[in-house]
C-alpha cells in the first residue's frame, strides 16, 4: 500500500505554482509509492476591495489586485516559475472557490486525473490570464486535462464538490502545532489557514510527517522516505521524457527534473526547439515548453 499524501493548496496559489518543479520530481522519483489527495484551501471566497491575505501583504493597500500582481512577481522571482500577473488587471477572477470545486470533481476520477486538471487550471491562471471562475470555463478545460468529460460535468453539477471543499477548507484551518511553531500559517479573509503548499505524508503504520509551506525538494524526499515510501527513479529526466510524462514544462521544471543547471538546460531546450521537437511558449517572466 502506498504512502498517503495530503497536499494543501489552491489553484490560484502562486507559491504552489512555484512548488511544481519539486512536486513533479517527487511524483517521478516515487512513482507508484505515493497516493495524493489534493486538499483545496479556498484562497478567496471573493476578491475585491475587502479581500485580505497576510501572505504577500495582500489587501494592505487600496487595491488588492495591485498587491496580488506584486506578490506573484515576487514569488516568480524567488521560485523561477514563469507567471503573467496581468490577469489581475485585464481579466481578474472573482473567486477561487469555483476552481477549487472543479478540482474536487476532477479528483473523483483518481488523484492523477485530479492533478492533471489542477495543473491545467494553474497554467490557465498563472500565465495564460484565463478567467477560470465559472462552470462553463472550468468545464471547457476537462478535455485538455484528459478527463472523462461527461463524468466530470455530472460530478461538477452535483453537491459533492461543494461538500468536499467545505471539508477541505475546515482541514486547512486546523493548524497543527508543528506548523504553528514554524510560523507556517496565514490569515485569509479573517481566518487562519495553513501556508500553501503544505504537505502531510501518512505511512501505513499511521506515522505522519508534515512539510509546511514552500520548501526545497529534499524536505519532500525526506518526509516520503520517513513514512515508508521507496524511491524507484533516480538520475536526470530528459526534457522530452519529462514532457511525455507530465505534459508542458517550464524551464525551471526542466532544470529540476533533469538535475541540470540553468545554462545547459536552456541550451538543450532551444536545441530541441531548433529541431522542431519542442515549441517555446512565452509567459511574460519565462518560457513554457510543449511538444512540437
Amino acid at each position: 500500500m502506498s504512502v498517503q499524501v495530503r497536499y494543501f493548496t489552491d489553484p490560484a496559489c502562486s507559491w504552489s505554482w512555484g512548488a511544481e518543479p519539486a512536486l513533479r520530481r517527487l511524483i517521478w522519483e516515487f512513482d507508484g509509492e505515493l497516493e495524493f489527495a489534493w486538499v483545496m484551501g479556498g484562497l478567496a471566497r471573493r476578491f475585491g476591495s475587502d479581500y485580505r491575505d497576510d501572505d504577500g501583504s495582500i489587501g494592505s493597500g487600496p487595491d488588492c489586485f495591485a498587491d496580488l500582481m506584486s506578490h506573484w512577481l515576487n514569488v516568480a522571482g524567488q521560485t523561477g516559475m514563469p507567471c503573467d500577473p496581468r490577469l489581475w488587471t485585464a481579466n481578474p477572477i472573482s473567486s477561487t472557490y469555483p476552481a477549487c470545486m472543479a478540482v474536487e470533481a476532477a479528483s473523483e476520477q483518481g488523484w492523477e486525473a485530479g492533478y492533471r486538471y489542477l495543473r491545467r487550471i494553474r497554467e490557465g491562471l498563472m500565465y495564460e490570464r484565463r478567467k477560470l471562475d465559472n462552470s462553463s470555463a472550468l468545464l471547457a478545460e476537462a478535455g485538455a486535462a484528459g478527463l472523462d468529460v461527461a463524468r466530470f460535468e455530472i460530478d461538477l453539477a452535483s453537491n459533492a464538490p461543494l461538500e468536499a471543499l467545505s471539508d477541505d477548507i475546515d482541514e486547512a484551518r486546523r493548524i497543527p502545532d508543528e506548523a504553528r511553531a514554524a510560523g507556517k500559517l496565514s490569515h485569509t479573509e479573517g481566518r487562519e489557514r495553513l501556508s500553501f503548499p503544505s504537505v502531510v505524508f501518512i505511512g501505513e503504520d499511521g506515522v505522519r510527517r508534515g512539510v509546511w509551506g514552500w520548501q526545497p525538494l529534499d524536505a519532500y524526499r525526506d518526509a516520503a522516505r520517513a513514512t515508508g515510501a521507496t524511491q524507484v527513479n533516480d538520475g536526470p529526466l530528459a526534457p522530452l521524457d519529462a514532457i511525455e510524462r507530465f505534459g508542458s514544462i517550464a524551464t525551471r521544471e526542466a532544470e529540476v527534473l533533469g538535475q541540470s543547471a540553468g545554462p545547459p538546460t536552456c541550451a538543450e531546450l532551444w536545441r530541441l526547439a531548433a529541431e522542431h521537437r519542442l515549441r517555446p511558449v512565452r509567459a511574460l517572466t519565462g518560457t513554457i515548453w510543449e511538444k512540437a
